[in-house]
């Protein structure tokens, strides 16, 4: 199934972008490289940073900011030239890891004449509902 996501996007299904293209599906939420690093083990820093590199100029991955830096997360656009996979995140300041909102959509901003968006980064921030002691099914 990811080998056939790579080939979607142009991508070249090599042994390590299908490493980090797993641990990012797996994850269900977005990863920091130190996580990704954790999880895969058996490719460096830069074999990781390769992939998401070229992940992302394939509209494969989101890369989202929040209070740790950046973290990566799968795209599920329907379109391998255009994101609109946009949603907003949510970033727990009490266990610190970062949640997809999927089905709350990013709205749209009006921008100036002459501006012209390309990404969005939304990120809200508090404390999550398994550190607020709720259980999510």
């Amino acid at each position: 199934m990811i080998a056939k996501l790579l080939e979607e996007r142009g991508i070249r299904a090599t042994a390590n972008r299908i490493l980090v293209a797993v641990a990012l599906a797996d994850a269900g939420r977005p990863l920091s490289m130190t996580e990704l690093e954790d999880l895969i083990g058996s490719v460096d820093k830069s074999g990781i940073f390769r992939s998401l590199s070229i992940f992302k100029e394939n509209h494969l991955v989101h890369t989202i900011e929040d209070s740790e830096g950046t973290r990566y997360e799968l795209c599920l656009s329907h379109d391998s030239s255009h994101d609109d996979d946009t949603h907003i995140h949510f970033y727990c300041e009490r266990c610190h890891r970062t949640f997809c909102l999927e089905n709350i959509h990013i709205p749209p901003v009006g921008l100036p004449k002459g501006y012209e968006a390309r990404t969005s980064n939304y990120v809200l921030k508090g404390i999550c509902p398994y550190c607020n002691g709720y259980s999510i099914a």
